[in-house]
């Protein structure tokens, strides 16, 4: 049995699957082995598996036997493997160190380096993996390296002629199940003199 992989926040009590077998005579249903964290519970008369309590995604997937026994001779029975997955579910946004960073950038440079923003995310997998990108300010001036979170003038500026601050709103984004999450961080660009 390969029941549909269960996320990591199933409550006690989840669904998840039904073992059944052709026989003439009623049988009862146990779980008798590989189940040693005790997740799992089987109710011996309709062989339905629910969970026990919360789940832990590290101990997972779990593999274990059910046997099924006669119930007027239990030395007549039959085993039958359950494997279980559980879904790592995306529980943390991205967050940057500071919400607000400030950068000096002098006029008149060619295309250049600003700063590398950096996000964490305590999920593991692709539930922790970023991309970075803006979502204001004038995308004309500044890009952003979506893998390493650079973010680059591209073009020169001229003190006397442009504005001297400007802000760039930038987001890091997971790669989240079931949604993505973002964190958002400011940057203040001073051009000087």
């Amino acid at each position: 049995y390969q029941p549909a992989p269960l996320s990591e926040k199933a409550l006690p009590d989840t669904f998840v699957v039904q073992i059944s077998v052709f026989y003439n005579v009623p049988v009862i249903y146990s779980i008798v082995s590989g189940d040693q964290n005790g997740y799992f519970i089987i109710d011996p008369s309709t062989g339905i598996i629910r969970t026990r309590k919360n789940l832990t995604v590290e101990h997972f997937p779990v593999s274990f036997k059910v046997q099924a026994t006669d119930s007027s001779n239990s030395n007549i029975y039959n085993q039958v493997s359950v494997n279980v997955e559980i879904i790592d579910e995306n529980d943390f946004a991205p967050v940057f160190p500071l919400s607000v960073v400030e950068e000096k950038l002098e006029e008149n440079l060619p295309a250049t380096q600003i700063v590398q923003l950096k996000a964490q995310d305590n999920d593991a997998g692709r539930n922790g993996f970023l991309t970075y990108g803006i979502l204001s300010g004038d995308s004309l001036k500044f890009r952003i390296d979506e893998a390493t979170g650079i973010l680059y003038s591209i073009t020169s500026f001229d003190y006397e002629e442009e504005p001297t601050e400007y802000q760039i709103v930038v987001y890091a984004e997971d790669d989240g199940i079931p949604e993505k999450k973002r964190g958002y961080c400011t940057v203040i660009i001073k051009i000087i003199d």
